[in-house]
């Protein structure tokens, strides 16, 4: 509603107004006289009295509300604000002598050149060499490397590193001598805005007592932020037809979401699952996309010297943008290489896994970037 507000100065005139048209005689309200002073008075109460109920309406309506006042409101329908949630990603241990096999147990904390964030390894049994009696990540002899999900240990888009700032083996890791994570880590956020926090509320009501995907959508995305889901209807967990069954794939932007994140979600699919059916939430298979691309740029540019880093970086944020059954294609990622940088002049030689071909994850794959080359000649 519109309410109609006065000021200071109007709510005096107005005061002044009703005293002389009730007095039978002429009254001073000039600045200084003491009925001037009680106008003066009683108009600084009124305007505090209209902040109160500006504060009030603000307060007890969704839409103006904020923080705290959010939180409280949306408590009584059930709702509360998703928290903030750690980044995640991988990252690649490699060793010397390989005669030996050698393990990276579940929790081995690795951190970041400063030393500031910490990241613990988690256990996938997507990963072949993830070892459930030993909890833990077994190299066989003669491999040299192993590529492994972590999760860091601060919640937060500070957690977002760039490639290549985890390089610190903090725990005992026999067998193991480096550790890198060749792409960025994306996937931290912060606690949820008051924006999305409104938006989430819409899909709520929108999707209670329906079982439809919507529901399931909404339910997903009740239990973290930023989650990416896939939902094949009719479909088992292999990825074979299924009549009545239906498959909810999701990725925290790692491609290697935890089994507490995957048992998380079930239980939320699970509470608007339709009567007679069958669901399975999974994580996706990744797919990994090196990609070799060649950049012509004028020398005299200012951005020739950052155009490889630049190129870099937006063909990785391309990649791991895919979505979940999405394909990687090669004319995106040549638009996504001339984006970056205005002054390039051609974009050649570009391959996706040594190949000049679009890259096809599957219904249950899931593209991540992989080694970025990019060789930059001058025009």
């Amino acid at each position: 509603m519109s309410l109609s507000l006065k000021s200071f100065s109007q709510l005096v005139q107005d005061m002044g107004a009703v005293l002389q048209s009730s007095a039978t005689s002429l009254i001073d309200v000039s600045i200084g006289s003491v009925t001037r002073a009680l106008f003066e008075a009683n108009a600084g109460i009124a305007l505090w009295m209209q902040w109160l109920i500006l504060q009030v309406l603000q307060t007890t309506r969704a839409s103006t509300s904020t923080g705290a006042d959010l939180d409280s409101w949306m408590a009584d329908f059930g709702l509360t604000r998703l928290p903030a949630s750690p980044s995640s990603g991988v990252v690649t241990f490699l060793r010397y002598a390989t005669n030996l096999p050698a393990s990276i147990p579940e929790g081995t904390v690795v951190k970041t050149v400063d030393g500031s964030l910490s990241f613990s390894v988690v256990a996938s049994e997507a990963i072949s060499i993830w070892n459930v009696a030993s909890s833990a990540y077994v190299l066989p002899a003669d491999i040299a490397t192993a590529t492994i999900p972590v999760i860091c240990n601060q919640p937060g888009t500070k957690g977002n590193v760039v490639s290549g700032s985890i390089t610190t083996i903090a725990s005992s890791l026999p067998g193991i001598d480096q550790v890198t994570n060749l792409a960025p880590f994306t996937a931290g956020q912060d606690a949820e805005t008051d924006i999305l926090f409104r938006a989430r509320f819409v899909e709520y009501l929108a999707a209670l007592s329906r079982a439809t995907p919507m529901a399931i959508q909404s339910a997903v995305s009740n239990v973290r932020q930023s989650l990416v889901m896939s939902l094949l209807e009719n479909t088992a967990s292999d990825g074979s037809v299924s009549p009545g069954a239906f498959l909810v794939i999701i990725d925290d932007g790692s491609g290697f979401p935890s089994t507490e994140l995957i048992s998380a979600v079930a239980n939320a699919v699970e509470s608007v699952r339709p009567v007679g059916t069958t669901m399975s939430v999974i994580g996706p298979v990744v797919v990994s996309v090196s990609v070799t691309v060649t950049v012509l740029v004028q020398q005299t540019s200012a951005l020739f010297a950052q155009a490889s880093s630049s190129v870099q970086l937006a063909l990785e944020g391309y990649l791991n943008s895919i979505p979940i059954g999405k394909i990687a294609a090669l004319s995106r990622v040549i638009q996504a290489a001339y984006s970056a940088v205005p002054d390039i002049e051609n974009v050649t030689n570009v391959s996706l896994n040594g190949g000049a071909q679009d890259i096809d994850p599957g219904l249950l794959g899931v593209i991540k970037a992989g080694v970025i080359t990019v060789s930059v000649n001058a025009d």
